[in-house]
């Protein structure tokens, strides 16, 4: 990880990127001294060298020095200081692994529940695609800690991203995150069902005669911008997304936050109900032809 202009190990200071979610069992005290300096772990998560987790493995380590002088757990820096990062490091996050998976209905995204299977179980050599060019060969070490940067509900089916490296988990799920993620949706509608309010609360009714075939014809154009923007779910107002018929029974979403079953409740909101849910893509990384219930490796020159 060393930049071309540098000398060889060393990374310069550049501009700080969105914030990670600090790892369970790690505080944020002091991560902001004074004279705005800040913990080395954060800033080196900022700079994309690694996750605050890893970096701490690595100072604790000795394998981390700040203007040339052996880092220290805890210590405070300032952003223009200059981060050497030892052979040994860099070795480790090579063999970090990031796995993209087609990931079927009924299995779980993350730990196993209610007697469901989590994803991970189809991250065996049997199931790799064998169209996957990535040059990696596959290892049971490679399933250590390996864990999804995101979730998919059980009941919906395409692109699921498990990884080893943090600076990837940063990305997509960090908390200022804005990694746009698409879906092609099935819908049925049923007109007389209820809609949303301005607490973006639902006025339920049974569903007769929902309509599915050429969903598009019948539904309101004024809900489809409500869709867009203009929904609230648990108390708060969500992000503009877009929302166009990809045909007239399947709606293209594409949005940049995640809420809990984020796209069904927005569905419910409008009269919609999703028959089938599929993410194809997040941020620049497609779910292509990867078969269902295959998996392939991200390659290295693949950048979300």
């Amino acid at each position: 990880m060393t930049d071309s202009k540098s000398p060889p190990l060393f990374r310069r200071a550049a501009p700080p990127t969105a914030r990670a979610p600090i790892p369970a069992g790690q505080t944020n005290t002091a991560a902001v001294g004074p004279n705005g300096t800040l913990r080395l772990n954060k800033r080196m998560a900022e700079l994309g060298l690694a996750s605050r987790r890893e970096a701490d493995d690595w100072i604790a380590k000795g394998w981390v020095k700040v203007n040339g002088v052996v880092a220290t757990m805890g210590m405070q820096v300032l952003p223009d200081v200059r981060i050497e990062i030892d052979k040994q490091a860099q070795g480790q996050q090579a063999k970090q692994v990031t796995v993209l998976v087609h990931k079927p209905i009924g299995l779980v995204s993350g730990q196993a529940e209610d007697g469901h299977l989590p994803a991970i179980t189809l991250v065996q050599p049997q199931n790799r695609w064998a169209q996957d060019n990535a040059r990696f060969f596959f290892h049971p070490s490679q399933l250590k800690s390996l864990v999804p940067a995101g979730r998919l509900d059980i009941d919906s089916t395409g692109l699921l991203v498990l990884t080893q490296d943090g600076r990837v988990a940063r990305q997509l799920i960090g908390e200022d995150a804005v990694m746009e993620k698409e879906y092609l949706v099935r819908v049925v509608y049923n007109a007389d069902q209820g809609a949303a309010t301005s607490t973006g609360q639902l006025s339920r009714i049974d569903d007769d005669d929902p309509v599915s075939t050429d969903v598009q014809s019948v539904f309101p154009r004024e809900k489809l911008a409500l869709l867009r923007h203009g929904l609230s779910l648990d108390g708060q107002a969500l992000q503009p997304a877009k929302v166009d018929w990809q045909n007239p029974e399947q709606l293209r979403f594409i949005l940049t936050e995640g809420k809990k079953r984020q796209i069904r409740r927005m569905c419910e909101l409008v009269g919609l109900k999703v028959v089938g849910l599929k993410r194809v893509r997040i941020g620049k990384v497609m779910l292509g032809n990867l078969p269902l219930g295959q998996w392939r490796y991200l390659a290295p020159h693949e950048k979300f």
